[in-house]
């Protein structure tokens, strides 16, 4: 998705959708709420920050994709893409995972925080795409505007010197076709990117069930 939004321009990137009724009241306190708790444990760990971000961040697409085939089948109906559009949000999220374990090298304390965190979410995740797909899509919407706002502080971090611009890991550049010697800050453009198109689609999915 990269390639379809202005990557280098933070004001075409950082986007907040306003709710609507109480539903997405809902969705975007439960997003706020999730948040003090990075911003408690991790504060300017950005790295660390994005592993955790990227583990819960991958599930939503999977359950999602999942539940729409079902929903497919059991209705006998097209499901108009979604459901191949979810699986490759997805697997764009798991590069990301992958790609900020070699940046970040969590522990292995941090590894059974990340084991934990997938396991109640991705439990939560489905009960609520199961009884309500329409908040279901506004949180992850809300989570990438929050994926976006972190991105965008991270790359701050890197600019600023405070975080070393280290070489770009090899998964980054082979999976974005990045120059070999990209560094992290590339990486950092290319996923806020990623994104801020998983963003602007869910809200967009959350619309459509809302019409």
């Amino acid at each position: 998705m990269s390639d379809t939004i202005s990557i280098e321009d933070p004001d075409a990137l950082i986007h907040h959708t306003p709710p609507k009724d109480f539903r997405d009241r809902f969705a975007l306190r439960l997003v706020k709420f999730m948040r003090i708790f990075a911003d408690k444990f991790f504060a300017k760990r950005y790295g660390h920050r994005a592993v955790v971000l990227e583990t819960v961040a991958a599930v939503p697409g999977m359950v999602g994709g999942m539940l729409q085939h079902l929903k497919a089948l059991r209705t006998i109906r097209d499901d108009e893409g979604w459901v191949r559009e979810l699986l490759d949000e997805a697997e764009n999220e798991r590069m990301h995972l992958m790609t900020f374990i070699k940046v970040a090298e969590p522990s292995r304390m941090e590894r059974y925080l990340i084991l934990l965190g997938q396991g109640v979410f991705f439990n939560l995740y489905f009960l609520l795409y199961l009884f309500t797909p329409r908040i279901a899509h506004r949180v992850v919407g809300y989570l990438e505007e929050e994926a976006v706002i972190s991105y965008t502080q991270y790359l701050s971090e890197v600019d600023s010197g405070r975080v070393e611009n280290i070489p770009a890991p090899q998964i980054a550049i082979d999976y974005w076709k990045l120059p070999q010697d990209a560094r992290l800050r590339d990486v950092i453009i290319v996923v806020r990117a990623d994104e801020a198109g998983h963003r602007d689609r869910n809200h967009e999915m959350a619309d459509e069930l809302a019409a």
